[in-house]
């Protein structure tokens, strides 16, 4: 079994900085892309930023210039550092990767549990 583990979460004054971090645990032989969306109360979950195993990335319109995705492979590890927060970037983080299996050999979708970014002041 494959699990993804967030951290980083909290509560962070607008204009602040936080720094997530997503780790890969489990019987897997590769991970391809990994990602962060998230989802704010009452809205669709949605895509914050890609990252794929070449080291191509991807964003959403409306962190692009403020949230940099970045991966550590030899410790499958994804991280998502997060400046000038806004308000608005209220959400519970969650963490996705494609993963190919060990047992059985096989693709997976995986998600973490999420963690909560709370920007107020």
């Amino acid at each position: 079994q494959v699990q993804l583990v967030e951290s980083g979460g909290g509560v962070v004054q607008p204009g602040g900085s936080l720094r997530l971090s997503c780790a890969a645990s489990g019987r897997f032989i590769s991970i391809n892309s990994m990602a962060w969306y998230r989802q704010a109360p009452g809205k669709q979950r949605e895509l914050v930023a890609t990252s794929t195993s070449e080291g191509s990335t991807n964003y959403g319109d409306s962190v692009k210039g403020r949230f940099t995705i970045s991966r550590d492979n030899s410790k499958n590890t994804v991280y998502l550092q997060m400046n000038s927060l806004a308000p608005d970037d209220t959400a519970t983080y969650y963490c996705h990767a494609n993963v190919y299996r060990a047992f059985p050999v096989g693709w997976s979708e995986v998600w973490g549990q999420g963690t909560l970014v709370t920007v107020s002041s």
